[in-house]
């Protein structure tokens, strides 16, 4: 839906429910069903129901009928057995989609391994695309990473070829590892900084040329224009290190501010 839909609405956020709220549930579910359950196997059909009230009475109906077929009463293998398959609380095509990849760029950028791959497991686990979670990893490797560790954005180009070649379900192994080292590596925003601050200046500067100096000059008549005067070669004289190449207009500027994390030190030169 559009913003203009979405302002005209009401939006109601539906909640897993809480195991307490299951347990009564259940113990409704068990009188109607004239069944027996003590505390331990409520909480157990409880839990394992997963937030959702079909899936617990789902499971103390089956548990139910197995026990009776076995001439017994319910117990917690009966329970297990009937809630073998877990509930997984993931739609790909709708909040869960947006939430879970949230939650895991947060982690891998806030440096948690643990809770990087277990939201990359229960994306897979729900059927989300392998490519889309390659590509954000690839996005954070230099948004979040960058010159930190050069090397994340290679692990991160390396998943994603591996989901093209390799493909699921062996994929996901490369998604972990690539996950767990992204998680793990040196954090710097200062590429994206950088960037951002520097689009600011096109955005306000766009009309500026460079300066004639670094301006081509492999045309006719370029150098009559002045095209390449004044322009030192570093590579004959180490002055040439030490110019500031911006447009007059911007000379002075600092776009990209070393952090001083991993690879990425505070010295010009690194």
């Amino acid at each position: 839906m559009n913003s203009a839909l979405l302002s005209r609405c009401q939006i109601y956020e539906l909640e897993p429910l809480s195991e307490e709220e299951l347990a009564l549930i259940v113990r409704r579910g068990a009188d109607a069903l004239e069944a027996k359950l003590d505390d331990e196997l409520v909480a157990l059909v409880a839990r394992r129901a997963g937030g959702d009230a079909r899936n617990a009475l789902n499971i103390l109906e089956l548990s139910t009928q197995t026990a009776r077929a076995e001439g017994g009463g319910v117990a917690a293998e009966h329970v297990e057995d009937a809630a073998r398959k877990r509930p997984l609380v993931y739609d790909k095509g709708g909040d869960a989609h947006y939430d879970f990849i949230s939650a895991f760029i947060k982690s891998m950028r806030g440096s948690d391994p643990d809770a990087s791959v277990y939201y990359l497991a229960a994306m897979l686990e729900g059927g989300e695309d392998a490519r889309f979670i390659a590509r954000r990893m690839i996005v954070l490797a230099s948004e979040d990473i960058g010159n930190a560790d050069p090397r994340a954005l290679l692990v991160a180009v390396a998943a994603a070829h591996a989901v093209e070649h390799v493909g699921l379900p062996e994929a996901r192994l490369n998604l972990a590892q690539a996950a767990i080292y992204l998680a793990r590596a040196p954090k710097s925003n200062a590429s994206y900084v950088a960037l951002k601050e520097a689009a600011a200046d096109v955005r306000e500067h766009g009309h500026i040329r460079p300066p004639d100096a670094l301006r081509d000059t492999s045309y006719y008549g370029a150098r009559k224009l002045g095209r390449g005067k004044g322009y030192v070669y570093p590579h004959d004289d180490p002055q040439g290190f030490e110019v500031d190449y911006l447009p007059e207009q911007l000379k002075g500027r600092q776009y990209y501010r070393p952090s001083g994390s991993g690879e990425e030190g505070n010295d010009d030169g690194d």
